[in-house]
């Protein structure tokens, strides 16, 4: 399945026809239905009787059964095939009982008209009918509201692109004719095409409609773009990586379709109690009828008892309890970037009493950032000036970490006239006619030069890395670099406390880099120097505890760990979305989006459980009364007073689902 331009609506149309298919039915069925509901009740004599007024004529009754064989054969037809194709499977549930109500009192109602004494009871047939495929529509428009949001972004996504040539020139083409490797041009303003990695140009690019990024993200040269995303003023040159079913926006909207099929442990209770509550209707409605009419009633008062109780018990609030509240907390999730794959281990979620974090690119950026600055005798802004000269010819992440920082002060800096690499040691080179080197602890032992060796003690205590800055053979600074903290790290661990969640951290990084993240974070527990294939075991050890364990990481090497965890999470997943071992995917590199996750899986289980309570114990309390129970005290409950209420309590149940937007 393609999902890359306009070209391939015709068949997302028909994939998505289905659940498109079903809304128009319902909705179509409802407002014909609803037309015909009006002249039948304004034919009905009880109605007429409740009112005062009098509007019988000569064939009124034939009228009402025309009308009525209406509404029963066209709006109660998906009721009638439901049941049919529930009876097939041998799982009679919701269907089955709405379709043994009408039929009931349609077939009944149609004997008075043609002879048998009675009364008709086409209106509350009309009535529960109409209700029914209310409830049904907007049942089918809440789970489609779901992914509709996601799955417009493909239709508006380029249908073309610029396709660079070998000779410079470009070439519009079809987005779906892209093939991996090839380069196009991304001009300012427009929708990027693909995924891919800019191999020339700058720009911010706004990505807010995929990954819940509210700024647009600043892009350069090396880095990632995603198809859908919204590239702003610069113009940018990238390499197509991944096209059609395999780009980000695609496997998306597959997890968020995923998510609406997987069962979850909530929806499963409730088809459980569904079906139950059938047998439970029938039982009884029968029992009803044979009472009533036992002692002495009419058979149509005690089938309108019977029907009643029909009406009043049939499970559409429950089985709307769970769905509703699965599309609304999908739909959620996934503007906010969370991907849920496995509902079930979602849930579970209210329940985690310790989360486990790994470090590198999770807790920490997974760069190294300077920590700490030491100048002798020179300005601070000069050294690093310096040393950004050095170090702007070396790739590796302690030059890059002492660049940025320059870079990010705003302190300019030029190539050094002439450069060396010092193996093992550091770095040399000849800036401003002075002799400037960058060089490691080791070399600063074998030449015995003097340094702060107490202050370089407590740096290397904390797991930092100390490189010194000399100017002609002198000591001119003493800089110290870490893997830099996330600040929303910070933010995340302080939430989860108060929610009374542990925060763990587990890392193959060696102990003295661990414990001071650990410190710097307030961290429950560390563990550190654990290889990959020792992750897992760890995790089962924080089990053995008794306690519920959340692990959080990459999604490669975590892989194990992430499938033996109550709920395994994957962060940073980026545009590998595909990781098969992560029961959800956070899409951004934040570990504040963990406690959202977590958050949300509470309030999704809560308003599923309050779902569930509000339509069972409807049931509880209306299925006595529908069946007669207070007669002698004047309360008696009949068909259409039964369709209100029921249709209450999924109104109730919607409304509440809906509520999770609040939360």
């Amino acid at each position: 399945m393609k999902h890359t331009s306009p070209h391939d609506s015709h068949h997302e149309e028909h994939h998505h026809s289905g659940h498109h298919g079903h809304e128009n039915m319902f909705k179509n069925r409802f407002f014909v239905s609803i037309l015909f509901m009006v002249p039948i009740l304004a034919l009905s004599p009880m109605i007429q009787t409740f009112l005062g007024v009098n509007w019988r004529f000569t064939g009124d009754m034939y009228l009402l059964f025309v009308l009525s064989s209406l509404v029963y054969f066209y709006g109660g037809w998906p009721f009638l095939k439901g049941s049919v194709d529930e009876f097939r499977q041998k799982s009679l549930g919701m269907m089955t009982l709405i379709a043994l109500a009408i039929s009931v009192a349609y077939f009944y109602s149609t004997a008075v008209v043609f002879g048998v004494p009675g009364h008709e009871m086409y209106w509350e047939l009309s009535t529960l009918i109409v209700i029914m495929l209310l409830g049904h529509w907007i049942e089918m428009k809440s789970i489609m509201g779901a992914s509709n949001a996601l799955e417009e972004l493909v239709k508006f996504m380029p249908s073309t692109a610029h396709l660079l040539q070998e000779d410079g020139t470009t070439k519009e083409v079809p987005t779906a004719d892209l093939l991996p490797g090839q380069q196009v041009l991304i001009k300012p303003g427009e929708k990027i095409p693909v995924d891919g990695t800019i191999i020339r140009g700058s720009s911010e690019v706004d990505e807010s409609n995929l990954t819940g990024e509210s700024v647009p993200v600043p892009k350069k040269v090396d880095d990632k773009i995603i198809g859908g995303s919204i590239n702003s003023e610069g113009s940018l040159t990238a390499a197509v990586e991944k096209t059609g079913e395999e780009s980000y926006l695609s496997q998306v909207i597959e997890m968020v379709k995923e998510a609406q099929e997987s069962k979850s442990r909530a929806q499963n209770l409730a088809n459980r109690a569904a079906k139950f509550l059938f047998y439970v209707a029938v039982l009884a409605g029968s029992t009803t009828f044979i009472v009533w009419f036992l002692f002495g009633y009419s058979v149509n008062f005690s089938i309108e008892r019977m029907v009643t109780v029909m009406v009043i018990a049939c499970p559409h609030a429950l089985g709307l309890a769970t769905p509703l509240v699965t599309a609304v907390s999908t739909s959620i999730s996934a503007r906010k970037g969370l991907l849920i794959r496995n509902r079930t281990n979602f849930e579970e979620g209210r329940a985690i009493d310790a989360v486990v974090f790994d470090k590198t690119g999770t807790l920490t950026k997974g760069e190294f950032g300077i920590t700490d600055f030491f100048v002798y005798e020179q300005p601070e802004e000069r050294v690093l000036e310096w040393a950004a000269s050095i170090e702007s010819q070396s790739e590796h992440p302690i030059a890059r970490g002492i660049v940025k920082e320059a870079e990010n002060r705003g302190i300019s800096f030029s190539a050094p006239d002439t450069f060396k690499s010092l193996t093992g040691k550091g770095l040399t080179g000849l800036v401003e006619n002075k002799e400037i080197k960058v060089i490691s602890p080791g070399y600063m032992k074998e030449k015995e030069l003097e340094y702060d060796t107490e202050k370089f003690s407590e740096l290397s205590e904390q797991g930092k890395t100390v490189v010194f800055v000399l100017t002609d053979d002198k000591l001119s600074g003493m800089i110290a670099l870490a893997d830099q903290v996330r600040e929303t790290s910070r933010q995340a661990v302080a939430e989860l406390k108060k929610m009374g969640i542990q925060a763990m951290m587990l890392t193959g990084d060696n102990e003295k880099v661990a414990r001071w993240v650990g410190r710097q974070l307030d961290l429950d527990d560390v563990y550190a120097g654990v290889l990959p294939h020792q992750k897992a075991e760890k995790i089962k050890e924080i089990q053995a505890k008794g306690l519920k364990v959340a692990m959080t990481g990459d999604g490669v090497n975590d892989a194990p760990a992430l499938a033996g965890a109550d709920l395994g999470i994957a962060v940073g997943a980026g545009t590998d979305v595909a990781i098969e071992s992560a029961d959800v995917i956070l899409v951004r590199s934040d570990p504040k989006d963990v406690v959202s996750l977590l958050k949300l899986s509470r309030s999704t289980y809560r308003k599923m459980i309050q779902n569930l309570w509000w339509a069972a114990g409807y049931n509880i309390i209306a299925l006595p009364l529908a069946a007669g129970v207070l007669f002698a005290f004047g309360i008696l409950l009949t068909p259409a007073a039964g369709a209100v209420l029921m249709s209450l309590s999924t109104i109730v149940v919607a409304i509440n689902a809906r509520l999770l937007k609040a939360e």
